[in-house]
C-alpha cells in the first residue's frame, strides 16, 4: 500500500522532493521518573495515540496555529524523535505549547513540528538515548476488532525508537482512512494496541497490503527495514 497523500487528500511530494525539502521533526517527550517508570507497552501505545491527537487537533488543521508547521513536516520526511524527562525537566516541557496524552502508566507530551536543527532549548537538552523500559508482565492479546500496530519480531529497538515507529504506524493508518473513519476513531479516543508479531504472522502482515513503516535508517537499524504494520479494521 502506498502512502502518497496527506490526511487532507492532497498528493505528497515525491521521495526525492521530500528529501530536498526543509526537514522538520515531531518532538515527543516521555515522562520517565526514576521511582515510577512507565510500562513499555503503555509508553508505545501512548506515543502512537499522541501522534494521532496532534494530527486531529484543530490547531494542526486548516488555518490553525500549528498547521503550517505540520504541513511542512508532512511534506518532508515524517521524522519523530522521542526524548525523556523527569522532575523539573518534565515541568518545563509541559510549559511549552503541546499536548500531554496519558495511557495506563505512561505520560507522553507531543509538540508541534520544529526544524531539525531548531529544537526549543527546553527540549534540546533532554536525552534521547537510553530510553529503556520493560513490561512488568507480558501484555495480553490485543482486541481483534480494534487497531493494532504490529512491531517487527526481527528487529531490536530501544523503547524510544519503538515509540517513534509506533507513531509512524499510527500516522500511516490515519492517512489511509476516510474522513468518516478518522472521525470515528477520534470520537472513540483513538483506541489501539501495540504488540510484537509472531515471526510467521509478520511475514503475512508485510504482504497483506496494510500500511508498512519502512525506516529511513537514521538511527539504530538498517535503512529500509520494515518496523511496523498498521492493522486498522477499516483497512483490512
Amino acid at each position: 500500500m502506498t502512502h502518497d497523500e496527506t490526511p487532507s487528500g492532497t498528493p505528497r511530494p515525491a521521495a526525492a522532493d521530500r528529501d530536498a525539502a526543509p526537514q522538520f521533526v515531531l518532538p515527543l517527550v516521555v515522562r520517565l521518573e526514576k521511582a515510577a517508570p512507565p510500562a513499555r507497552t503503555d509508553a508505545l501505545e501512548t506515543a502512537a495515540r499522541a501522534v494521532l491527537v496532534l494530527l486531529s487537533d484543530e490547531r494542526a488543521l486548516d488555518d490553525g496555529e500549528w498547521a503550517a508547521a505540520v504541513r511542512d513536516w508532512q511534506d518532508a520526511r515524517i521524522r519523530k524523535v522521542v526524548r525523556r524527562a523527569r522532575g523539573a525537566e518534565w515541568r518545563r516541557a509541559t510549559e511549552l505549547p503541546g499536548i500531554t496524552v496519558t495511557g495506563g502508566s505512561a505520560e507522553v507530551r507531543v509538540f508541534p513540528p520544529v526544524p531539525l536543527d531548531g529544537w526549543p532549548k527546553e527540549l534540546a537538552k533532554l536525552q534521547v538515548s537510553g530510553t529503556e523500559l520493560d513490561d512488568p508482565e507480558p501484555p495480553g492479546a490485543p482486541d481483534p476488532e480494534g487497531p493494532v500496530l504490529w512491531l517487527s519480531p526481527e528487529l531490536q529497538m530501544s523503547a524510544g525508537k519503538s515509540m517513534a515507529q509506533a507513531g509512524h504506524g499510527a500516522q500511516l493508518a490515519w492517512w489511509e482512512l476516510s474522513g468518516a473513519e478518522r472521525a470515528a476513531w477520534q470520537a472513540a479516543g483513538f483506541p489501539l494496541s501495540v504488540r510484537t508479531a509472531e515471526p510467521d504472522r509478520w511475514a503475512e502482515l508485510t504482504r497483506s497490503g496494510l500500511p508498512v513503516v519502512r525506516d529511513a535508517g537514521f538511527t539504530e537499524i538498517t535503512p529500509g527495514s520494515c518496523t511496523v504494520v498498521a492493522d486498522h479494521p477499516a483497512l483490512r
